[in-house]
């Protein structure tokens, strides 16, 4: 398995890409392909004793940041370390790309240099979260690619979403499916979730309904699906929400010193809670739609969530979840091309 990094994506760049890709040779045996300045990643590596042994450097001199626009990707960033790894990916260059940097840029990149899927509207931002009341997550798209959403894209992302889940965390059981909306009524939202409703009630998936947003984090729903607004404020509001929380334990347990000897007597148990919420354990966002597999780490990434994002690119990989997702939109046209025809025979 060959993935290419961007060596230069995220805030940490390149010193956390670039051991994150080390460790994540050493402990899954991939092999790593890194884009960026090959000077600046060889002394960076040397000087923190990294080595680089096995790894391939792809020589850039250009990087794309946070605020640039998302489409000089294609023309004034053309040569930066992300674009130069999505052309390599598109050319066969590798199985899968990881990139902390620029989601707009990404999104920008995956759609017009790795292409889409035939067929696939858009491409949607799939965040991979930890469920509070079961060991796998859930995943919630869109979370953040597309503001504005029509009921046929929504659709789309519940049937890649639900191919995705199923293939790498349900051992081939089906995924259940949550429309997000702000009640579990049929009628509750507005007109996209109405139409969306319908098409996925008379949809083969395994689909449950309504979900509101305070039932996610418990992992009502394998995959939760939503315009990339309504997906993205929820996010948001999740992360918020944990990393205040886990200021107030930490606050509770460092009171006194009597409420420190108690943090150390059950200090397993709250590192485990720590790691099960740390959303560098799962690595980073499949964006969902685009024809080879594209990974989107945090911004902050360290080497740990760098590592794990090359873990889940590999995972996707191997999982052949777009020849899935091609089948089955192969055969939703099969499908709607046999009934055309059998009206056609009718007239």
């Amino acid at each position: 398995m060959r993935v290419i990094v961007d060596a230069y994506g995220g805030d940490n760049a390149p010193l956390e890409i670039i051991k994150g890709a080390v460790q994540a040779r050493d402990t899954y045996g991939v092999e790593i392909v890194l884009t960026g300045d090959e000077e600046e990643i060889r002394r960076v590596a040397a000087e923190h004793q990294l080595a680089l042994d096995g790894v391939e450097i792809v020589h850039t001199t250009d990087v794309i940041g946070m605020n640039d626009i998302p489409k000089s990707i294609l023309r004034e960033h053309k040569d930066c370390s992300m674009a130069v790894g999505l052309r390599l990916l598109a050319e066969g260059g590798g199985d899968a790309f990881v990139s902390a940097g620029s989601t707009g840029a990404l999104l920008m990149g995956g759609t017009f240099i790795v292409k889409r899927i035939k067929g696939i509207s858009r491409a949607a931002l799939a965040a991979i979260m930890p469920a509070g009341n079961r060991e796998k997550p859930y995943m919630l798209l869109d979370s953040g690619a597309n503001a504005d959403c029509r009921p046929d894209m929504l659709m789309q992302f519940a049937q890649m979403g639900s191919l995705y889940m199923t293939h790498l965390f349900n051992n081939g059981e089906p995924a259940t499916v949550g429309l997000l909306n702000v009640g579990t009524e049929e009628h509750k939202g507005g007109d996209l979730q109405h139409e969306t409703y319908a098409m996925l009630k008379d949809s083969d998936l395994n689909f449950i309904g309504n979900v509101e947003a305070r039932d996610v984090p418990g992992g009502v729903a394998d995959v939760v699906v939503a315009d990339g607004f309504s997906g993205n404020v929820l996010l948001k509001s999740i992360e918020g929400s944990v990393n205040m929380v886990m200021g107030f334990i930490k606050g509770i347990f460092y009171a006194n010193l009597i409420t420190k000897i108690s943090a150390l007597l059950i200090k397993p148990r709250l590192n485990g809670l720590k790691k099960k919420m740390s959303t560098a354990e799962y690595g980073g966002a499949p964006l969902l739609g685009v024809a080879k597999p594209v990974i989107k780490a945090h911004g902050n990434s360290k080497a740990l969530a760098i590592q794990n994002a090359i873990r889940v690119a590999a995972e996707f990989a191997e999982a052949g979840v777009i020849e899935k997702i091609t089948a089955q939109l192969q055969k939703g046209e099969t499908t709607a091309n046999g009934a055309a025809e059998a009206d056609v025979s009718a007239d």
